[in-house]
């Protein structure tokens, strides 16, 4: 999951609809500096790893990992994945929270004024008044180099000047995120006739007004999350073009040795811990949304004979909570490259041709 999801979700929400996917809230429009840059080497067709196997009592679910960041020049198709699709009799998506607002069409355009001012810092302050001196020169030298003059992100908070200044560097280093993957996997599903399961945790938010006040109020103390996402943007960047490389061409072994940045993880801790999210209700989101997916994957795998489904692929090279769930219910779990914890000397998987 994305680090700076929750307020997001909550501010887009509240702004018309949003969902733990969104990437960023709008921003004005610069100029990107992208200059002496490693280029992203993979391009053209590529297949992606391979698949994990989940097994229990005989039934299988085929794991597809995605990972946040995609090189943009990649044609992505896999035969394997199609046969997996084409065999299974359900698709399970991702892990997703789903924000929802009690209010009509109206309330919502009367919301807009309130949600987008409350990503701007309390009393038109700006980054050089909230952040430590050293830690604004490095924002200073790193927005010049990826968004360029931009007085209005000025006054934002740090939270989401990060968020802008990770999309557009990503930009830079000729990346992109998982939909044309994930939009490949759902087109294969719509060809073979597989229902999708969204196993989506519902937020409501049942009064909006009161939601941003308490955001504005109480929002997170943010700076940590800050500090790491530039730590990220500068010196993760090669690392995921990288891990996308080797996404792409399913090198799991190297994917193994690139851990995920840190930044995702003290984002995550700022926003549960904040104020806003306790008043909401709302601090124990994550964990929801682990156990929504889960309850969903333990009854795919009791229902049907095969299951194909997604997940983000840090969670599955750890293995992360999903798979430790599954794990503890006496479900069986192979890596694509057989050095999975239960793979043993095993011989790699292959999707079933049939249910």
């Amino acid at each position: 999951m994305r680090g700076h999801w929750l307020a997001l979700g909550l501010m887009l929400a509240l702004a018309g609809g949003a969902s733990l996917h969104a990437q960023s809230v709008p921003a004005a429009a610069s100029t990107v500096h992208a200059v002496d840059l490693p280029a992203v080497s993979v391009s053209g067709v590529q297949p992606g790893p391979g698949l994990w196997k989940v097994s229990r009592n005989g039934h299988v679910m085929w794991v597809l990992g995605l990972v946040p960041a995609m090189p943009a020049q990649v044609q992505w198709r896999s035969d394997e994945v199609a046969a997996a699709i084409a065999g299974s009799q359900e698709l399970l998506e991702p892990p997703h929270a789903d924000f929802e607002v009690k209010a009509g069409f109206f309330a919502k355009l009367f919301l807009l004024p309130s949600a987008y001012a409350a990503r701007k810092n309390e009393d038109g302050r700006r980054l050089e008044e909230v952040l430590p001196a050293p830690l604004y020169q490095r924002w200073q030298a790193l927005k010049a180099r990826f968004i360029g003059h931009d007085n209005g992100i000025e006054r934002w908070r740090p939270m989401f000047a990060a968020m802008e200044l990770e999309k557009r560097a990503r930009k830079a280093y000729g990346l992109t995120g998982d939909a044309g993957v994930r939009n490949a996997v759902d087109a294969l599903a719509e060809q073979h006739g597989v229902p999708r399961i969204h196993a989506d945790y519902k937020v409501v938010i049942e009064h909006p007004r009161d939601a941003l006040k308490a955001f504005r109020k109480a929002g997170p103390q943010d700076v940590e999350c800050f500090a790491r996402t530039l730590d990220s943007v500068e010196h993760d960047l090669p690392t995921m073009s990288a891990r996308a490389d080797a996404w792409a061409i399913g090198d799991i072994e190297a994917l193994r040795g690139m851990p995920d940045s840190q930044a995702r993880d003290a984002c995550v801790q700022a926003l549960s811990a904040a104020g806003f999210a306790r008043q909401l209700g709302v601090a124990d989101v994550p964990a929801k949304v682990v156990a929504t997916w889960v309850a969903a994957a333990r009854e795919a795998l009791a229902n049907h004979q095969q299951t194909f489904a997604l997940l983000p692929i840090d969670e599955l090279l750890r293995p992360g909570p999903y798979l430790q769930a599954l794990r503890a219910d006496g479900a069986t779990i192979e890596a694509p490259d057989d050095v999975g914890p239960d793979a043993g000397e095993a011989s790699p998987a292959k999707p079933a041709s049939g249910g």
